[in-house]
């Protein structure tokens, strides 16, 4: 497995946020308990939970606010250091201790892919952009979604990683698929 679906989904979640203006980051977002300077705040944050993870590092607990300066900068360089991480030599083949348990490198690359793509997916209809985002890409993380999200992992909004699954109306795109699979509702 490539780091390169790691680069499309960080590309795409880049072309969201670099469309945000300063006025929109108090808008109300999909993520019921957060806005858009908070989707942006975790976007950028969780590259280093992920990090972290993966250089068997704790994951820190300093709060930035990266949404109030410049987030593109920030989110360049955090994305960055993800894709080193998951390149270093054995990293998708060992175990990695999360603070939520032991999983495969692999399976913390498909969480990292998944988090940040579904993530701009929230910006993006934040921010009243296009949520076709990635389309090939979407799908792929749709299966790989269906596949390892079980039901244990669902629940109310702060209480468990995954919302309910919502229902998705008929020729909606990949990334709104994924979007309402994720507990998003459209």
């Amino acid at each position: 497995m490539s780091t390169q679906p790691l680069k499309m989904v960080n590309a795409s979640t880049r072309s969201v946020l670099a469309n945000i203006t300063a006025d929109q980051m108090q808008n109300t977002s999909p993520c019921a308990s957060w806005n858009v300077a908070s989707i942006v705040n975790h976007v950028i944050g969780a590259q280093g939970f992920f990090v972290a993870g993966m250089t068997g590092q704790r994951p820190s607990s300093e709060e930035v606010d990266y949404s109030a300066g410049d987030f593109l900068a920030a989110y360049d360089a955090a994305t960055q250091a993800t894709v080193d991480c998951f390149e270093a030599d054995g990293a998708l083949d060992g175990m990695v201790k999360m603070p939520f348990g032991e999983m495969p490198g692999r399976a913390v690359l498909g969480l990292a892919m998944t988090d940040t793509f579904t993530h701009g997916w929230d910006l993006a209809k934040a921010t009243d952009q296009s949520t076709d985002l990635a389309p090939e890409l979407a799908a792929q993380l749709l299966e790989a979604s269906r596949q390892m999200i079980q039901p244990g992992f669902r629940g109310e909004d702060g209480a468990a990683p995954f919302g309910v699954e919502q229902e998705c109306p008929d020729g909606a795109c990949n990334a709104d698929q994924l979007a309402a699979f994720l507990g998003r509702t459209l």
